[in-house]
C-alpha cells in the first residue's frame, strides 16, 4: 500500500506513470484478456503497451490537423487500454463509450458525440466494418472519421506529448439514469488522488490480484479495476461482460485460476451468482484468496451480501471481504468504501420515520424496519457533508439529507455545460468559506463515520407528504410473485390529465415464464393472466407494507428495462416509455 501511495507522489499523470512502468519493469504482465472468458487468453506488457500507445499517437499527430477529443468504441479486448493511452500521448481527450447495436438507433452515442463536438473515433477494424455497414445514416456516428488502432504499423513511428495535472485525461459521460449524458471532466489529479484512495483504503499494493469483467466505458471498471493495475502496477485479468452475463461463475472461477485478491461490481451480480449457482457441477471454486470484493451499485441490498455469503463460505468466500462503496462520476469514483477487518455495517431503521428524513434505528424484527448497508468511512481526505435537500441547511445527525462533497478528487465539472457545472459542483456553504461542494444528488446520513445512502433525489415517490424510496417498492414487488425477475423493475410516478399523481410499476417477466402456447391468442391470455396475478399481488403487498395504492404494473418481456452500463435501473427512461406507449407486454 505505501509503495502504491509514494508513486502517486512521484507521478502526477498517467503519461508519466505508464512511462515509468514500462522503463523501470517492462516485463510486468500488466493486461491479460480472457477471449472466451475461460482460457483463451492474450497478455501485454508494460513495454507492450507504451509501445503500442505510442504508437497510436503518433498516428493521430500524423493527420495533420489536430483533434481535441477522440471517441473510444472499442469491444472488450485490450485495444481499448492502448487507444486510451494513445489518446493521452497525443495530447487528446479520450471519451470511453459503449459500442453500438448494429442498425438501432444510437441517440446516446448522438448525445455525446453533439456535447463533445469530436470529430474521430478510435476501434478496431472488425468493429469499425460493422459500424460503416450497419450505422443509420442519420446517425452522428457516420460523420466521424474513423481508426482502426489495432492495423497501425510501428513504420508510422513513436510519440508521446509532456502531459500535466491539471490536464484532463478523459470525459466520463454519467449513464443518464435520470437525465440525459453530461461530460464530467476528470483531470489527471483527480484520478491519481482517487485512486490514491482506493489503494489506500481497499488495502491494495503492487502484490493485488485483479480480477475484471465490468465494462471499461464506465469509471468502475475503467478506474475502480483496469487504470488501479497501471497505478498499482500489479496485473489485472479481465474478460467481457457478456462472458459474464452468459455464465457468472467464469467470473468465480477466474479468481479461483489467477488468485485474484481484488474484485468487485454492483450489487445485481452477486445476486446473480448466487441464483445461478449449482454446487455439483460449479463446485470446483476456491475464493478464499479473494481479500477485497467490492459491492458498488445503488441499492447494496442486505439480503444479497447475507445471501452470497452463506452459497460462498464453504467454497473460501470471507464476510468480511465485503466492502459496501458508495462513489459516482462527478467524483471521479470512489467517495467511500473501505477493507475492514470484522464484516460491514447494517442498520434496521423505522421506515415511517424514514419517510420523514429521520434515520432512526430500531430493533432488526421491528413491524417496520428496513435494512440499510453502510458504504464506508467518511475519509479525512476530503469531506462529506449532509445537507437537508428541503431546507438548505447543514443537516444535524440523524438526518437524511442530499451528500456533498468536496476535495481533490471531484471533477472539474461538465464539458460544454456550464450552466449544469454551477448547479453541481460549485455548492457553497457558510461553514465552509471558500470551499467548493459537488451535490451529489444522492440522499443519505452519516453515523459513527459511516455513509449510508437511502436513495435519490429525483427518483423519490412522494405520497401525502410521505417520502417513499423507489427501490422499496421495486424490492416488494418483486418478491411479491415469482414471475417477476428480480432487478429487472421500476417504480416511479406519474402526473394524470387531470393533475392526479399515481404510481405506476414495470416489471420484467422471468424467462421461464414466457409464454410457450402455440397460437398468439392464447398467448396473450396467458400473457394478461399473469399480468393480473402480479398485479393483485403487488397491490396487496404495497398496501400491507406502504399504506399506498399501486395504480398500474407493466408485465414486459427479459431485456426490455433500460439500465446504465452500471446496472443502475433508468426510471426515468423507463417512464418515458411507458407514457410514449413505447413498452410492450411481456
Amino acid at each position: 500500500m505505501g509503495s502504491g501511495l509514494l508513486k502517486a507522489i512521484i507521478h502526477t499523470n498517467l503519461v508519466d506513470l505508464l512511462q515509468y512502468r514500462a522503463l523501470v519493469n517492462p516485463d510486468l504482465k500488466m493486461y491479460t484478456y480472457l477471449v472466451d472468458g475461460e482460457n483463451q487468453e492474450v497478455s501485454w506488457t508494460a513495454a507492450e503497451l507504451n509501445k503500442r500507445a505510442m504508437m497510436i499517437a503518433s498516428s493521430l499527430r500524423m493527420q495533420g490537423r489536430k483533434h481535441k477529443t477522440a471517441l473510444l468504441i472499442y469491444p472488450p479486448g485490450l485495444e481499448f487500454i492502448a487507444g486510451f493511452m494513445g489518446c493521452l500521448y497525443a495530447g487528446m481527450i479520450p471519451i470511453p463509450a459503449y459500442p453500438p447495436h448494429m442498425r438501432r438507433p444510437t441517440p446516446r452515442l448522438d448525445a455525446i458525440i453533439q456535447s463533445a463536438r469530436t470529430e474521430i473515433a478510435l476501434s478496431t477494424n472488425k468493429l469499425i466494418l460493422d459500424m460503416v455497414s450497419g450505422a443509420s445514416q442519420d446517425s452522428l456516428l457516420s460523420r466521424l472519421e474513423l481508426m482502426a488502432t489495432d492495423h497501425i504499423s510501428p513504420n508510422g513511428g513513436f510519440f508521446c506529448m509532456p502531459c500535466t495535472t491539471d490536464d484532463i485525461a478523459f470525459l466520463q459521460y454519467t449513464s443518464g439514469s435520470t437525465a440525459n449524458p453530461k461530460g464530467v471532466m476528470v483531470n489527471h489529479g483527480n484520478l491519481i488522488h482517487n485512486m490514491s484512495l482506493i489503494a489506500k483504503y481497499f488495502q491494495l499494493s503492487e502484490a493485488t490480484r485483479i480480477m475484471n469483467w465490468l465494462p471499461a466505458y464506465h469509471d468502475m471498471g475503467l478506474i475502480g479495476q483496469l487504470l488501479m493495475s497501471l497505478y498499482l502496477g500489479c496485473e489485472l485479468v479481465y474478460m467481457s461482460p457478456v462472458s459474464f452475463m452468459q455464465k457468472p461463475v467464469r467470473w468465480l472461477r477466474a479468481i479461483t485460476q489467477y488468485q485474484a485478491t481484488y474484485s468487485g461490481a454492483p450489487n445485481f451480480a452477486y445476486e446473480l451468482c448466487a441464483e445461478k449457482f449449482n454446487p455439483e457441477i460449479d463446485g470446483d471454486i476456491d475464493l478464499s484468496s479473494w481479500a477485497l470484493a467490492f459491492n458498488g451499485a445503488e441499492p447494496v441490498r442486505e439480503d444479497t451480501l447475507k445471501k452470497f455469503i452463506r452459497t460462498f463460505a464453504p467454497y473460501g468466500f470471507q464476510a468480511n471481504s465485503f466492502a459496501p462503496s458508495y462513489g459516482l462520476a462527478e467524483g471521479t469514483l470512489y467517495v467511500s468504501g473501505y477493507k475492514r477487518e470484522q464484516t460491514y455495517t447494517t442498520l434496521w431503521l423505522d421506515a415511517e420515520s424514514l419517510e420523514l428524513d429521520l434515520a432512526v434505528v430500531v430493533a432488526e424484527n421491528s413491524a417496520n424496519a428496513r435494512a440499510i448497508v453502510a458504504c464506508g468511512i467518511v475519509v479525512p481526505e476530503q469531506r462529506i457533508i449532509i445537507m437537508s435537500h428541503k431546507y438548505g441547511i447543514l443537516g444535524s445527525d440523524g438526518m437524511v439529507g442530499e451528500i456533498w462533497v468536496s476535495g481533490p478528487s471531484v471533477a472539474q465539472g461538465y464539458w460544454a455545460n456550464e450552466e449544469a457545472s454551477q448547479l453541481s459542483f460549485h455548492g457553497e456553504l457558510a461553514n465552509f468559506p471558500g470551499e467548493r461542494f459537488l451535490r451529489t444528488g444522492d440522499l443519505g446520513f452519516i453515523k459513527d463515520n459511516e455513509l449510508f445512502i437511502t436513495g435519490r433525489i429525483k427518483d423519490i415517490i412522494i405520497v401525502n407528504g410521505r417520502n417513499l424510496y423507489p427501490q422499496d417498492i421495486e424490492f416488494s414487488v418483486q418478491n411479491c410473485h415469482p414471475v417477476v425477475r428480480k432487478e429487472y423493475i421500476a417504480a416511479f410516478q406519474r402526473q394524470c390529465a387531470d393533475g392526479t399523481e399515481e404510481i405506476v410499476v414495470v416489471a420484467e417477466l422471468n424467462r421461464e415464464f414466457r409464454s410457450r402456447c402455440k397460437g398468439e391468442e392464447q398467448a396473450d391470455e396467458r400473457s394478461i393472466q399473469l399480468q393480473n396475478e402480479v398485479l393483485v399481488a403487488a397491490r396487496r403487498a404495497l398496501w400491507e407494507q406502504f399504506d399506498i395504492h399501486l395504480n398500474d404494473l407493466l408485465l414486459v418481456r427479459t431485456g426490455t428495462i433500460p439500465k446504465t452500463s452500471s446496472g443502475k435501473i433508468q426510471r426515468s427512461l423507463t417512464k418515458k416509455r411507458y407514457e410514449t406507449g413505447e413498452l410492450g407486454q411481456g
